[in-house]
Formats: structure tokens, C-alpha cells, sequence
């Protein structure tokens, strides 16, 4: 349930491995809405959604919002994994660069999250839902939505 409708929700979540870059495209036309994960915790992992995960799905999504969404909130935090960062002379990444990202990208939304504490989990895909049925007309135009499936 996201705002009182009943829905029915398919998640394709796609590997990423190099092995996979020719079999991923496959699941991307049918596709309402794309996730757009990087890990807090990964300076690298944020530098693929741009060198990497944005390329490769603007080349598919047609007019598909994005939504950009950090992972691993726990962790940013965490002193053992901050060390480990500091230690290669990294950090972790902050709300803002995030947020910048997202608006780098165009993304309809920028979200953190926790799959171990579960903290924004249920909103991350609840905004997944309501960018695809209340999606934001690009003329000003108000349009109809459309159902995920």
C-alpha cells in the first residue's frame, strides 16, 4: 500500500559485474522507474553512478525518472568504517554530495537507506511508486500517471 492504493510492485535488481553489462539492457525497457544505488561508504561506488550506472540506463530509460539512493546509512557513522576510510585517505559520502549527484543526474529524488537497520528502505521504494504515478510533466502540463507492475 503507498498512499491508501493497493500495488503491485516487480523489481529487477541487476548485477553489476562487467560479466552482466550485455544481458542488463534486457530488463530496461519495460522499466516505470530506475533505482540508482551507490553505497555511502564507497567513494567509488558513487563515482560509477556517474561514470558508469547513469551512462548506461539514460541510454535506455526513455523519459523513466531516476531516483538516486545511497546505501549503507548505518555505516557513515560507524567508527571502524570511517577509520578504514581515513586510513586510504577517503570518507564517507555526505548528504550534500548525494543530493548534488542526484541533481547532476536528474534524478526526480535523492534518498539514504539502511538495509540493516531498515531505516528508509519502505520509503525509498513507496517514492519509486508515486514518481511513476504522479510523475512530474516536463512542460508544467499536469499528465495522467501510469500502474507499476
Amino acid at each position: 500500500m503507498v498512499d491508501d492504493r493497493p500495488i503491485n510492485l516487480d523489481l529487477w535488481d541487476t548485477a553489476g559485474q562487467e560479466d552482466y553489462d550485455r544481458l542488463r539492457p534486457l530488463s530496461y525497457p519495460q522499466t516505470d522507474v530506475f533505482l540508482i544505488c551507490f553505497s555511502l561508504v564507497s567513494p567509488a561506488s558513487y563515482e560509477n553512478v556517474r561514470a558508469k550506472w547513469y551512462t548506461e540506463v539514460s541510454h535506455y530509460r526513455k523519459a523513466a525518472p531516476i531516483i538516486l539512493v545511497g546505501t549503507k546509512l548505518d555505516l557513515r557513522d560507524d567508527k571502524e568504517t570511517i577509520e578504514m576510510l581515513k586510513e586510504k585517505k577517503l570518507a564517507p559520502i555526505t548528504y550534500p554530495q548525494g543530493l548534488a549527484l542526484a541533481k547532476e543526474i536528474e534524478a526526480v529524488k535523492y534518498l539514504e537507506c539502511s538495509a540493516l537497520t531498515q531505516h528508509g528502505v519502505k520509503t525509498a521504494f513507496d517514492e519509486a511508486i508515486r514518481a511513476v504515478l504522479t510523475p512530474k510533466p516536463e512542460d508544467g502540463k499536469k499528465k495522467g500517471g501510469c500502474t507499476v507492475m
